[in-house]
């Protein structure tokens, strides 16, 4: 059985030893490409996140009883994985019979329970579908891209904006003003040779 402590660690993508055990018996994304394995090229941070995000959820489908292989994985044990990162959440959303309910910035403590926030979670779901394709995986059997799962991170994403009373704004793509006649009537002419 693993401690909470052990899951804490895990669940916030530790690099001590438990960690590194588990990214050799994953595979991890680097060492494929016969480079020189004594000096890879140092990861991105984003690179080295989604690597610890693969591990975490490699080690959570094996600490599952029965384990769980990764080719038997669907989106129910991902929506599972989702739920139990939320004991491990920093973000304060208040329920529906709080006195703080819809308040973006209460006036004092609750008891309204800690979740992971809506970011960090569609964050997470993008780094490790871009890994279960890196590591193999067919892009029409990605669990982290199924329906189920984006039906969930909405549903997140609206309550979490309504216990805060903050309405989600999905931010709107940038125009580009000029269209292209309207360039070349500029008061810069093209100068012909």
């Amino acid at each position: 059985m693993m401690s909470i402590n052990k899951g804490k660690e895990i669940a916030e993508g530790s690099s001590g030893p438990a960690a590194v055990a588990v990214g050799a018996v994953v595979g991890g994304v680097g060492g494929v490409g016969g480079g020189d394995q004594r000096n890879p090229p140092p990861l991105s941070r984003y690179e080295s996140q989604k690597r610890r995000d693969w591990n975490t959820f490699g080690q959570y489908l094996r600490n599952q009883r029965p384990p769980v292989a990764l080719s038997q994985c669907n989106a129910n044990h991902v929506l599972e994985f989702l739920h139990y990162l939320d004991q491990f959440g920093k973000t304060k959303v208040h329920l529906q019979g709080c006195v703080f309910f819809g308040q973006p910035e209460p006036p004092g403590p609750c008891t309204c329970p800690l979740r992971q926030a809506w970011g960090s979670l569609d964050a997470l779901i993008g780094r490790l579908r871009a890994a279960y394709e890196e590591n193999g995986g067919l892009p029409e059997t990605n669990p982290f891209a199924s329906g189920a799962i984006r039906i969930y991170l909405r549903e997140v994403r609206d309550s979490q904006a309504k216990a805060r009373g903050i309405p989600y704004k999905k931010k709107k793509k940038k125009r580009n003003p000029l269209k292209a006649t309207e360039v070349s009537s500029t008061s810069f002419p093209i100068q012909q040779p």
